[in-house]
């Protein structure tokens, strides 16, 4: 024990002697243990957001339509195009058709649009969504006032309207927007209901800035021939697989799809949206090691010529202390403990400045992030492996010293 704190008191010491010549040669290690920290601060907060989010969504559900999840690879559109539209009679014959689903709603949205006041509109940014009364079943949206709209306004196309607290900030400041009236494609609706915030999705777009509206009013303001995407939820936890196989079984055969076939549609669950997130932590995931592997091999090689400086440089205070009955693993241990903690110093420094560039990109551009405490483990450790890799060989040269010739030496 007292042979470790000796060395790991000269280390410290040789490190105060030359503190810019290590901290330039630990540069390499630096970027590669930020890098870590970094890529993996972002991809587990990415990870707990898209856990927090899908557990807003209705318990059993999952949806059904024409075009696949993504964003995170090249998708061909054009392909996706093609199939046939998800249609009213579609939603129908699953309601009277399969047994084990419980709720069926029919949804279709248009982004890019203005909600307007008599006074102040919002930017064309909003996403209007059209939806039946019983949307709240599968999408877990709850209130904070007022109601959602009825049967009998769904099935009237009556203009009534469930605001999104961004656009109720900006076109009701300060107010209960219940009861007043906005304008969308310049006809008037009722406000009847405020939703309750729910923040953003996967930290990319805000989910409050949008309005609900009966979906026939919808089918009015923006035409019929639009595919739906449809929520299905099932009876029961226990028939939700037996769900998804009796709605994927009737849409096959209603759109003639052949037995060796693909689907011409997609179901996506919890499940399918967590693998399409996968695809891209993956990618970025093998980035950052990428980079932080050759970061840290640039810094080994930065230790390996500072410590090949420092043999060089105290090769007569190796001889003298060999002289004086140091012993060769003594040498070589000191020598490895000095390499061991500049790596384990850089390691540190690595570490603070990915938490710092965690934070600044959680406060400007409000992603999640959250750094795993194996990520710093493992980084730190990653850093200590180098320094002992590229020590070994200095700590060794210094170990073989001959003491004469060494004490020799200018």
């Amino acid at each position: 024990m007292r042979a470790i704190l000796d060395n790991l008191r000269l280390a410290l010491g040789t490190f105060l002697g030359n503190p810019l010549r290590s901290l330039l040669t630990l540069l390499g290690i630096v970027i590669g243990v930020a890098t870590v920290i970094t890529m993996m601060g972002l991809i587990e907060g990415l990870r707990i957001k898209v856990n927090t989010d899908l557990g807003r969504m209705g318990a059993n559900t999952f949806q059904v339509t024409k075009w696949p999840a993504g964003g995170f690879g090249r998708i061909n559109w054009a392909k996706y195009a093609k199939r046939k539209d998800i249609e009213m009679d579609d939603v129908r014959a699953i309601e009277e058709s399969c047994p084990s689903v419980g709720a069926v709603v029919p949804t279709d949205d248009e982004g890019g649009q203005k909600v307007a006041t008599a006074s102040q509109e919002t930017r064309p940014s909003v996403r209007v969504l059209g939806t039946p009364p019983n949307y709240p079943t599968t999408s877990g949206v709850t209130l904070q006032s007022g109601r959602f709209f009825n049967e009998v306004e769904g099935l009237d196309g009556r203009q009534v309207v469930v605001l999104g607290t961004d656009v109720a900030d900006l076109l009701f400041p300060g107010m209960d927007p219940v009861g007043h009236e906005v304008r969308i494609k310049g006809r008037p609706f009722r406000v009847i209901g405020l939703l309750q915030r729910r923040g953003s999705m996967l930290g990319m777009f805000s989910m409050d800035n949008q309005v609900m509206i009966p979906l026939r009013v919808f089918q009015q303001l923006y035409g019929k021939t639009r595919s739906l995407d449809v929520d299905v939820q099932a009876k029961g936890p226990g028939l939700f697989q037996k769900a998804q196989d009796e709605v994927a079984t009737l849409l096959r055969r209603r759109r003639d799809v052949p037995a060796n076939m693909p689907s011409d549609f997609e179901m996506h669950t919890n499940e399918s949206v967590t693998a399409s997130l996968n695809q891209l932590t993956d990618v970025i995931t093998i980035a950052g090691i990428g980079v932080c592997l050759l970061s840290l091999v640039v810094g080994g090689i930065g230790i390996l010529n500072i410590m090949l400086v420092s043999v060089m440089e105290r090769t007569k205070e190796i001889g003298v202390r060999k002289a004086l009955g140091a012993k060769r693993r003594r040498i070589l241990g000191q020598f490895a403990t000095e390499a061991v903690l500049l790596a384990l110093f850089g390691g540190a420094l690595g570490v603070g400045l990915g938490y710092g560039l965690v934070f600044l990109v959680d406060w400007v551009l409000r992603l999640p992030t959250h750094v795993p405490t194996w990520a710093v483990g493992l980084a730190l450790a990653m850093s200590c492996g180098v320094g002992l890799l590229f020590g070994i060989y200095p700590a060794a040269r210094a170990a073989k010293l001959d003491p004469v010739e060494a004490m020799r030496a200018d």
